[in-house]
């Protein structure tokens, strides 16, 4: 599928005088060098992409896997479902934020030197022709076909009598008492609208008076948004009807003795990007917690509405709202295609990828004599490789096997985003009242997993862990932990740094890397580093880690200079880096040194790059690739060929990474541990494998092209992880 489009990349105005640059309110890192400085004024002016254009192109690729005939039929309708879920977040987040800096009059311009009103306006146009084509995506191809195999979403006038009276009798019990109808009259005021809750706006005349009024409905978000109304007990066919739909056609028992006129469905986005101010002599915890009450409050930031809503609706809800016309978004079918989902849990093997079971890493299979996680990790590290290895028997085993083990005296934990029912922190609590020293710092800042992060953090304070929250003006964004260990007269340390968050269930649909070791200047570090997080300790280099905000930056400018003197002295140098996003333009620009000093460097980005690769003189030898699939590729990693050198960690290259958070970023140095990345590399490089290029006037091209041999990154790393097993 072609992303092709003249809004993706504007002609950039003139970069912005530096007295424009906003202070920063965090601690930042210093620069890498001046002489990188210096350099950067040497370098086109429009030599970055905008991230939120290339943001929205990211989302264009989750869409062109739902368009992808040869993906399961259900698979697709998830990728429609992930599709909307990206763009609410999109939305509260990054369009909030350019929407706040454009109000308050910062004349702040974007790397490519565009005002938050420029992209405001081409986020605007771009995401329009994007809801489109994901609306006929669903209601053209994917219902239609879903349809032909037994499962079908129908609206209300579709349905058999028999369904239509088995449904009303579900109204009235299940749905009528929960609604509440509101009014809209001088009497009662325009009601609040919460943040992605789907709404019905609806007309009602007085037959007496013959005046018209407007009231509004909510759907509500405690009953399932798709009833399955299949009365046949088939369980190769279920059919749907959205919630919607049924309140409806029931509008005439909430407003008795009133004929509805107009009946529309429309939803609201609402600045959902907090901002916690965080005062030295103020509980941090309390604080969160007052402005994640003020959450549901924000302004909006998008209304979506049906494309069948009245001119008149529309003015009302426009003006009622106070959204401005550009933050409509028209949708020619049903609202939130997050409720796919539900269609993705109908047990339909047969349209859907073939089940996939982790296998446990060879290092902690079960022998005739099993051994302990830290009898392995004496013995060497080990690099465990997620979704592929399973995380319950190598990271999840590590710490449930530090809490229980005699020997161990103390844990040392961060935590960033967990789940609902976490194993991870289970043996955290079993440790503490196990009389273990216990910290844990829990990032209550994690966006969207605040309420959740607060919930652990008392549950581990009320069992006697020692909870911290991290450091003022910093996320603690790193996935480490620390066990220490008594051995005879001895004190080792045994680690895990990783690239994903300790959460059982996304470990199974993320692909992270992780390396467990008992290195002992590792063990060291981060003993420095728990030290820094939980007291006054003020560090800013360490013996093997690099850490945010203050190393990471500068260590991976340095080793991309150094590929660079590799290639001048004319020694073999090359760069593969692999991650979420690609923005600093720091590093960009050091990759662009990079090429023009005959550096072969190769991108595998999930996401947002605004590197621009290809253009002769500048980035002749720099590829950018994607590949999206099955597994939501999340690992950090990066290789300098020229040193020999591997590093795996929690930072992607992003501003936020590298200035506001804290973060590590571990080399993996065992020759064996190196050759698994190095076979990941070139799984992910090999020209056969299906990705998206990057072009470089930014277009995202598929390849390879459909008649040539076409493998699956992902589906050949089950086949290798497999077969270790």
């Amino acid at each position: 599928m072609s992303t092709d489009s003249s809004d993706l990349n504007p002609p950039a105005p003139s970069p912005p005088p530096a007295a424009s640059k906003p202070e920063r309110s965090v601690p930042s890192a210093p620069p890498a060098a001046t002489s990188a400085a210096v350099a950067a004024d040497s370098l086109p002016d429009d030599r970055y992409f905008n991230r939120e254009l290339s943001w929205l192109d990211f989302n264009a690729r989750v869409l062109a896997l739902a368009e992808d005939e040869s993906q399961p039929l259900l698979e697709r309708a998830k990728f429609l479902a992930i599709f909307a879920s990206n763009l609410d977040e999109f939305y509260m987040v990054r369009v909030a934020g350019l929407k706040r800096r454009r109000e308050t009059g910062l004349s702040v311009r974007s790397a490519d030197g565009l005002t938050p009103r420029e992209q405001l306006a081409y986020i605007a146009k771009r995401n329009q022709e994007l809801v489109e084509q994901h609306a006929a995506a669903f209601e053209q191809r994917i219902r239609r076909e879903l349809a032909e195999r037994g499962i079908r979403i129908v609206r209300w006038n579709e349905l058999a009598e028999d369904d239509k009276k088995r449904l009303h009798n579900y109204f009235t019990d299940q749905v009528f008492p929960v609604l509440t109808p509101l009014a809209v009259d001088p009497a009662h005021p325009f009601p609040y609208i919460s943040g992605l809750s789907m709404n019905l706006a609806v007309t009602v005349r007085d037959p007496d008076a013959g005046t018209e009024r407007f009231a509004r409905v909510k759907v509500p978000d405690n009953v399932p948004r798709l009833l399955n109304v299949e009365s046949n007990g088939d369980e190769w066919s279920a059919t749907f009807l959205p919630l919607e739909d049924l309140i409806a056609a029931h509008l005439g028992e909430l407003f008795t003795g009133m004929e509805v006129t107009e009946v529309h469905e429309f939803r609201v986005t609402r600045n959902a990007d907090l901002e916690v101010e965080e005062d030295r002599d103020e509980d941090l915890l309390l604080a969160l917690e007052r402005e994640l009450a003020q959450r549901r409050f924000g302004p909006p930031v998008r209304l979506e509405i049906a494309s069948d809503m009245s001119e008149h609706m529309q003015e009302l809800l426009l003006r009622e709202l106070e959204v401005a016309p550009n933050d409509v978004v028209v949708i020619n079918g049903l609202l939130d295609l997050s409720c796919l989902w539900q269609l993705h849990a109908v047990d339909r093997k047969d349209l859907k990828d073939a089940p996939f079971v982790p296998a446990t890493h060879p290092a902690f299979a079960e022998h005739e004599t099993p051994k302990s996680v830290f009898a392995t990790l004496r013995e060497g590290d080990v690099l465990v490789h997620h979704p592929y290895d399973s995380f319950s028997t190598s990271v999840q085993r590590f710490i449930e096997q530090a809490a229980s083990d005699p020997h161990v005296l103390a844990i040392k934990q961060t935590l960033y985003r967990t789940s609902g029912d976490s194993p991870i922190v289970d043996a955290l609590i079993d440790a503490a009242e196990a009389g273990k020293q216990v910290v844990a710092l829990v990032e209550i800042k994690a966006r969207f997993d605040e309420q959740a992060n607060i919930k652990w953090a008392r549950a581990l304070e009320k069992a006697g862990v020692h909870v911290v929250y991290g450091l003022v003006g910093l996320k603690t964004h790193c996935k480490t932990s620390l066990v220490v260990r008594q051995e005879g007269s001895t004190i080792r340390r045994y680690c895990h740094i990783g690239t994903g968050n300790y959460n059982p269930k996304t470990a199974r649909l993320y692909e992270d890397i992780g390396l467990l070791t008992a290195e002992p200047s590792i063990g060291a570090d981060l003993t420095d580093l728990f030290n820094v997080l939980t007291g006054y300790a003020r560090q800013d280099t360490y013996r093997s880690l690099l850490v945010a905000p203050h190393g990471i930056r500068r260590g991976i400018v340095d080793r991309i200079e150094q590929e660079i003197e590799h290639a001048r002295a004319g020694r073999p140098a090359g760069i593969r880096f692999k991650a979420n996003s690609l923005v600093d333009e720091q590093v960009i620009d050091a990759l662009y040194r990079a090429s023009q000093a005959g550096v072969r460097v190769d991108v595998v980005v999930r996401g947002i790059c605004a590197l621009k690769p290809g253009i002769p003189g500048l980035s002749e030898n720099i590829s950018v690739r994607s590949i999206l699939g099955r597994f939501l590729e999340h690992s950090r990693v990066f290789h300098f060929a020229g040193s020999g050198e591997f590093w795996i960690g929690s930072a992607d290259m992003m501003h936020r990474n590298l200035d506001r958070r804290v973060e590590v970023q571990v080399p993996v140095r065992n020759p064996r541990l190196v050759k698994q990345l190095d076979a990941m590399f070139d799984s992910a490089l090999d020209p056969a494998t299906r990705c998206w290029v990057l072009q470089s006037g930014g277009e995202w091209e598929p390849s390879p092209t459909e008649h040539e041999q076409v493998r699956d990154h992902q589906r050949e790393m089950i086949a290798l992880h497999g077969a270790q097993g």
